[in-house]
């Protein structure tokens, strides 16, 4: 076989590989075309012009994206730490590669600002009971600026938020007092609803002055289950009454 003939095959042979080109499912092929944009193809095979067509492969699948730990003073000047997960896809991956050069690090440091701008009008108390709300507005304001990109941004996730030694000891006795006052209010309540009780027990019993002396006698066998040797108990002056009548009556006579 001839030398040109050889070289002939092993060009030829090149020229097919450097023209086809696969892309698998979750990939697209962007390709450019003498440096313009010739639109994108995928997934599966498809031949490029070899020496003219350029591709650059975009991944569709879901980043996730961890947002380092940030210094953060809230609006009520505390001094805290916070890092957070972002979860974004590309949908138009022309967009992702013409727009911006590196849409992953554009997108971790546009979330790593937006994070200290929201988190730095929030006051701590409404950071750590509000979290779900701030959530949501961090991914609005994210998805809003990423998508002249063709980025989605479809969730963003405070994951940590590390306090000072300092306030976590404050935060610990207003937690404690917060307890210590709910007890008091219960207990308060509890005494309250049992005088309301005992003072409709004490209008029955005020209606009926026999249920009185019912109600001595039924203290008395109560006390005397418990085995006591010595009992005082006190005697009502109606009951001696009848008594003392009768008494009076015969020393008058």
């Amino acid at each position: 076989m001839d030398i040109p003939i050889v070289v002939f095959i092993v060009l030829l042979l090149y020229v097919f590989v450097s023209a086809v080109r696969i892309t698998r499912e979750y990939e697209r092929g962007v390709i450019f075309r003498l440096g313009r944009l010739a639109g994108t193809k995928g997934p599966g095979l498809f031949l490029l012009i070899p020496f003219v067509d350029k591709m650059v492969k975009v991944s569709l699948r879901t980043v996730v994206m961890d947002v380092p730990p940030q210094d953060i003073i809230t609006k009520d000047n505390v001094s805290i730490k916070v890092n957070a997960v972002v979860y974004f896809r590309v949908l138009d991956s022309a967009k992702a590669i013409i727009e911006v050069e590196d849409y992953n690090f554009a997108t971790s440091q546009l979330a790593q600002t937006t994070l200290r701008s929201i988190l730095g009008e929030s006051e701590l108390d409404e950071l750590l009971s509000s979290r779900e709300r701030i959530n949501d507005e961090l991914q609005s304001i994210l998805d809003k600026h990423t998508d002249p990109w063709g980025i989605k941004v479809s969730q963003v996730e405070i994951k940590h938020v590390d306090l000072p030694q300092v306030m976590q000891r404050a935060m610990a006795k207003q937690a404690e007092a917060e307890r210590e006052r709910r007890a008091k209010i219960i207990d308060a309540e509890g005494e309250f609803q049992a005088s309301n009780k005992l003072t409709e027990a004490a209008k029955i019993l005020a209606s009926q002055p026999a249920s009185i002396q019912l109600r001595y006698l039924q203290t008395l066998k109560d006390i005397a289950v418990e085995n006591n040797s010595t009992t005082i108990f006190p005697v009502p002056i109606d009951l001696l009454e009848p008594f003392m009548k009768s008494y009076i009556e015969k020393k008058s006579k």
